[in-house]
C-alpha cells in the first residue's frame, strides 16, 4: 500500500480505520448483464434571535408522528438562514468584494471522494461552529466518478436551509461569493495543515485541490505547528485536532504562530499571513476530537452537530425514491414500503486482499450477507412489529455471476442502464441515488472499511432508527461472529 498516494485507503488492520470509496457503483441491467470488470445582523444576532424558533422548531419535529420515509412533506424553513444576507450581494469577480466586513468566515476544499468529500465539510462546518465563523462550501469535484463530469454544487444534494436550521449558522457556497465564471486571479494566504501530520513523505508540501484552480486562487500557505497533530508525535497517523485548529482562528494563537514555514503562491509569488477574514485550511478530512476516524464513534461531534443534520435536498431525494421504487417494482398507486439497503463494496478493496487469498475467500460470500440481512429483518420484526421483506442491493461489484446470486437470494438493485439515470441526469446521479436509497432503509447493511456504508449506517441509526450490521472482509471466516 502507497501511503504517499493522495487517496485515504483502508487501514490493512481489521480496526476500520482509515476509508475512501471508488464511489462508482455497477450499473448492471436486468435484460443483459455487462461483462465482467444597508449593514446587516451580525452572525452572533442572528443565531440569538433564533435560538427560540430553533427550540420550537425541534419540538414540532419530535413530537410530531413519523412515517417510513418524510420526502414529499419536507419542511419549509425560515428565510432567516438566507445566504444572501451575508454577502454584499450577486457573485463578483474577486471573492473579498463580496464579503462583510463585520463577518468573519472560514473555508478549506477537498479531493478525496465524494464521500471522504462530505465527511470533510461535515469537518469544516464543525469547525466553523466552534470558531462562530459562517462557512463558504465549494462544489464537490469528480475525481472518484469522471474527470468530465462538471462540479456539483452541495445545495444541490443537501439540505442546505435544512442543516442552516439544524445547527442555527448560516453557510455560503463559493458560487455564492465568486463567479465561477470569474478570469480575476485572487490573493490568499492560508493554513497548511498537510504538512504538519503528513509524516510518510520527506519533504510534505501542502495538499492542493483542484477547486483551488477553478476557483481562480493564488494560495500562499503557511504551515500549521506540530501541535495541531491529535496524535503523540510518535505515532504515524494524519490527523489534526480540532480545537488546535480552531486556536488558529482567534487573535493570540494566530499571531503567536505567524512565523512559521511559508510558501509563496505559485503564480504571483507573494508571501501572505494566513487571512484572518477569510480563516483558510488546506484539507480537513482528517481532523478529530478525540480520536482518529473519528465518524464512526457515537461522540463524533462532527456528526452528532452537522453529519446528521445534513439531509438530503428533497429534489433529488424524490429522484431516488422514485429509482427505488421502480426496482421494487411498486405501483404508482402504492407507497413506497420499507426495504433494507445493502451496500457492498469490492472494487479496489481487492487490492488489500493478503497474497494467496482469492478474491471469492477475501470477500464476504452472498450468504453472509445473506445472514446479516437476515438479522436486521428480525430485529425489524421484534422491536419494531414491522415485517421488511424488500431488499435493495448497491454495489461496485462488475461480475454478472455475482449479481445473478443477489437475483436468486430474491433481491433487487437499480438498473442505471435500462433507467438512462446517467444520460438523462448526468454521470453524478447514480451515486447519489445509491447513497440515498442506502441512508432511506429501514435497516441497513454494509461493508468494512468503506466510508460510503459509515454514513449510510450513521443515517439509517439517526434519521430512521434502524438496525445495522456492517461486514466483515479479508479472510476466509472473517464475518464468522
Amino acid at each position: 500500500m502507497d501511503r504517499k498516494s493522495d487517496e485515504c485507503l483502508l487501514g490493512e488492520s481489521p480496526r476500520q480505520d482509515a476509508y475512501d470509496d471508488s464511489e462508482e457503483p455497477f450499473i448492471p441491467s436486468r435484460a443483459k448483464p455487462l461483462p465482467a470488470k444597508g449593514r446587516n445582523p451580525s452572525l452572533r444576532t442572528i443565531c440569538a434571535a433564533l435560538a427560540g424558533i430553533s427550540l420550537l422548531g425541534f419540538g414540532v419535529i419530535l413530537f410530531k408522528p413519523l412515517s417510513y420515509l418524510e420526502i414529499q412533506d419536507a419542511p419549509v424553513y425560515s428565510a432567516a438562514f438566507d445566504s444572501q444576507l451575508y454577502v454584499q450581494g450577486p457573485p463578483t469577480q474577486r471573492f473579498r468584494d463580496n464579503l462583510l466586513n463585520d463577518t468573519k468566515y472560514i473555508t478549506s476544499w477537498a479531493s478525496a471522494g465524494w464521500t471522504n468529500d462530505v465527511m470533510t465539510y461535515g469537518n469544516l462546518i464543525y469547525l466553523a461552529l466552534i470558531t462562530e465563523r459562517i462557512p463558504i462550501i465549494p462544489k464537490f469535484l469528480s475525481s472518484h466518478i469522471d474527470s468530465s463530469a462538471p462540479p456539483f454544487p452541495f445545495g444541490e444534494i443537501i439540505d442546505v436551509p435544512r442543516l442552516s436550521q439544524a445547527i442555527g449558522t448560516p453557510l455560503l457556497e463559493w458560487h455564492e461569493v465568486k463567479d465561477w465564471e470569474s478570469q480575476v486571479l485572487d490573493d490568499l494566504g492560508c493554513w497548511s495543515v498537510w504538512e504538519s501530520v503528513e509524516k510518510y513523505q520527506e519533504d510534505p508540501r501542502p495538499r492542493g485541490s483542484p477547486s483551488i484552480g477553478r476557483l481562480n486562487l493564488d494560495i500562499s500557505w503557511t504551515r500549521t505547528p506540530d501541535w495541531v497533530k491529535l496524535t503523540p508525535p510518535g505515532v504515524e497517523d494524519d490527523h489534526a485536532s480540532f480545537w488546535s485548529l480552531a486556536t488558529l482562528g482567534f487573535p493570540q494563537a494566530r499571531s503567536n504562530n505567524l512565523g512559521l514555514t511559508n510558501h509563496p503562491s505559485p503564480q504571483h509569488q507573494v508571501s501572505l499571513p494566513p487571512d484572518d477574514h477569510l480563516l483558510c485550511f488546506d484539507f480537513l478530512y482528517f481532523v478529530g476530537a478525540q480520536n482518529p476516524w473519528e465518524w464512526q464513534s457515537d461522540y463524533s461531534p462532527a456528526w452528532r452537530f452537522v453529519g446528521q443534520h445534513m439531509r438530503w435536498n428533497a429534489t433529488i431525494e424524490r429522484l431516488a425514491d422514485a429509482h427505488a421504487r421502480r426496482a421494487m417494482n411498486v405501483q404508482s398507486n402504492e407507497p413506497t414500503p420499507p426495504y433494507i439497503s445493502v451496500h457492498i463494496r469490492h472494487g479496489d478493496f481487492g487490492d488489500q486482499c493478503n497474497d494467496g487469498i482469492s478474491l471469492d475467500q477475501c470477500f464476504a460470500p452472498l450468504s453472509i450477507i445473506a445472514r446479516r440481512v437476515s438479522e436486521v429483518q428480525e430485529e425489524l420484526r421484534t422491536q419494531k412489529g414491522v415485517e421488511v421483506t424488500q431488499v435493495i442491493v448497491t454495489s461496485d461489484e462488475s461480475d454478472p455471476e455475482w449479481w445473478s446470486g443477489v437475483r436468486a437470494l430474491g433481491w433487487t438493485w437499480v438498473d442505471y442502464a435500462a433507467e438512462r439515470t446517467e444520460e438523462i441526469y448526468g454521470k453524478w446521479h447514480p451515486v447519489f441515488i445509491d447513497a440515498i436509497i442506502q441512508s432511506n432503509g429501514a435497516g441497513f447493511v454494509g461493508t468494512r472499511g468503506s466510508t460510503m456504508s459509515l454514513l449510510a449506517l450513521r443515517r439509517v441509526q439517526s434519521w430512521h432508527d434502524g438496525p445495522t450490521r456492517i461486514v466483515q472482509w479479508g479472510q476466509p471466516g472473517a464475518d464468522d461472529r
